[in-house]
């Protein structure tokens, strides 16, 4: 049961009549005070055995299955009044803060016996994962709106929030380049990563090395003498090579550079580079580990690629524990045991924290081509910069030797073997695309 403002107004309205009869005798203001009290219980009573039952309710919910992080989606729940009487009614849905109601969550409706209604609420997710509501609650008043009877329903619901995937705003740049690198513009000389493309006509400037003599001859016309002409291999980027994207996501991931966690950067980097790599032909496996396996993806590819990745991270958060570098190349072997590009999304920022990793990189190195990427704090940057009191000297020493302690550990990753990207949060999934672009027209992979 729960009491409406109305009721309180109408015990305050007995101010009136009981001022107005204690004029002439104390005795009977305290008599017009019981008598006031009890018609407006028994109005509250009466009221309340008027009210149509909440419980009498039958909920059914009209949800999307996923939605991307900041994007505005609507939540439908339909009401059918199965009871007797009119349904005046209060309803409140139970999501949770972070699923991004916009607005009060409290709906006023009017049902009569037998029909439905339906309600909206406009959901903004401000946390991926899946965003859960378990309960509504009916308030139902009587005719006065004097008292009302309310019951919580159960009626769970669940949305699940994807990455936003914001940086594929830089994937149609590096497809354009990607078709000048397969196949539109061949490469002339052989290497490793390349595979046969076609045979052209000789023009001047072509490696001599890369005549075919069987080609030249078969396209001689040996009735007409002087007529043969030249004919040269042409190679491109080879396909179909793997990619190993392994994403920390111990407590270094859950520091926030520039507003963002180190976590989401991951996975924006991770989803750019996927889809990147998917269009040029490579498979992609992924991996996100600290000391257990929080998530794979494995052995999918094109649309079915994307759409598994983005379902694995949705609900992977960064643990408050030290990763277990040692396990990594295990796994590693256990995914492929083909010559690899190996991606390692995590900090390098710090000597201490990077210690582990440094020990497992010759065992990386030794079989598969290693970049380690990892998110560089601007404000750290900016602080290094101004000097302009004393207290910023201070921040600008302590942000210098900050970088220089980056900077050691990208040269130490550089001397065992591997190769580094260090960006802030915005500049590191293209800055990891265009390393693989580079990578993929050496013929490195």
């Amino acid at each position: 049961m729960a009491v409406s403002g109305r009721f309180a107004l109408l015990v305050a309205l007995g101010v009136v009549p009981v001022v107005a009869a204690g004029l002439g005798d104390a005795g009977a203001a305290w008599l017009a005070l019981v008598a006031w009290l009890g018609l407006a219980l028994v109005a509250g009573i009466v009221d309340l055995s008027l009210a149509a039952s909440p419980r009498r309710v039958i909920l059914e919910r009209g949800l999307p299955d996923r939605v991307r992080l900041g994007e505005t989606v609507t939540a439908e729940l339909a009401l059918q009044h199965t009871g007797p009487r009119m349904l005046r009614a209060t309803v409140r849905d139970g999501w949770e803060p972070s699923a991004g109601v916009a607005g009060p969550n409290r709906t006023r409706l009017r049902i009569p016996p037998g029909e439905r209604r339906r309600m909206t609420l406009q959901l903004t997710p401000w946390r991926r994962g899946d965003r859960r509501v378990e309960h509504v609650t009916i308030r139902s008043a009587g005719p006065l709106g004097l008292w009302s009877q309310q019951a919580t329903l159960a009626a769970p619901g669940r949305i699940r929030v994807l990455p936003p995937f914001r940086s594929r705003a830089h994937l149609p740049s590096r497809l354009t380049r990607l078709r000048e690198l397969d196949g539109r513009t061949p490469l002339l000389i052989r290497g490793q990563g390349t595979e046969f493309d076609s045979i052209r006509e000789y023009v001047r400037g072509d490696d001599i090395r890369s005549i075919d003599w069987r080609a030249t001859a078969r396209h001689a016309n040996l009735e007409v003498p002087g007529s043969a002409r030249l004919m040269v291999r042409t190679w491109r980027p080879e396909r179909d090579r793997r990619i190993v994207i392994v994403a920390d996501t111990s407590r270094t991931a859950a520091a926030r550079i520039a507003d963002e966690p180190r976590l989401d950067t991951a996975w924006e980097s991770t989803l750019l580079l996927s889809a990147l790599a998917s269009h040029a032909g490579d498979r992609i496996d992924f991996l996100a580990w600290d000391r257990r396996v929080r998530g794979r993806v494995h052995g999918a590819s094109g649309a079915e690629l994307l759409a598994r990745l983005v379902d694995t991270m949705a609900g992977i958060e960064a643990e408050l524990i030290e990763a277990d570098w040692a396990a990594v190349p295990g796994h590693i072997r256990r995914t492929t045991s083909r010559r690899a590009l190996v991606v390692l999304l995590t900090a390098a920022d710090s000597p201490g924290s990077a210690r582990s990793l440094l020990t497992v990189l010759p065992q990386l190195t030794a079989r598969h081509l290693v970049v380690v990427a990892s998110v560089a704090d601007p404000d750290v940057v900016a602080a290094s910069r101004e000097r302009s009191s004393l207290d910023d000297a201070y921040r600008a020493a302590a942000a210098e030797r900050s970088l220089l302690d980056a900077d050691r550990v990208a040269a130490a990753i550089r001397r065992l073997g591997a190769l580094t990207v260090s960006a802030p949060p915005q500049d590191l999934p293209p800055a990891l695309a265009d390393l693989y672009l580079e990578l993929k027209a050496a013929g490195r992979l």
